[in-house]
């Protein structure tokens, strides 16, 4: 069974910084696909970026040049680097794992990012 834990988020004021990470107990398989999500506020939950098993990585046309996904498998982490950040970018971030051998996924519990003057 995988569980995955959050940390990293916070208050920020616009053009800040933040690194979110997320650890997987259980482990994360080097085919696994990873992600982060986000969900705003009386808004549906949206992907934010993808990395697969062999490092291609895929961005919301939003934060594209902004954020940064990375995996470390021997430490069994995802992380997402934000820069610059804006007003826009305020949600709950979700680390998602799609376990390719099963199909199934699996969710953090969501970690808050404020970007507010």
């Amino acid at each position: 069974q995988v569980q995955l834990e959050e940390s990293g988020g916070g208050l920020v004021q616009p053009g800040g910084s933040l690194r979110l990470a997320c650890l997987a107990s259980g482990g994360i398989f080097s085919i696994d696909h990873l992600g982060w999500y986000r969900q705003a506020p009386g808004k549906r939950r949206e992907l934010v970026a993808t990395i697969t098993n062999g490092g291609r990585t895929n961005y919301a046309d939003s934060v594209k040049g902004r954020f940064t996904i990375s995996r470390d498998n021997a430490k069994n982490t995802v992380a997402l680097q934000m820069n610059s950040l804006k007003p826009e970018d305020t949600a709950v971030y979700y680390c998602n794992l799609h376990r390719v051998v099963t199909g199934m996924d699996y969710w953090g519990q969501g970690t808050q990012v404020t970007v507010s003057s």
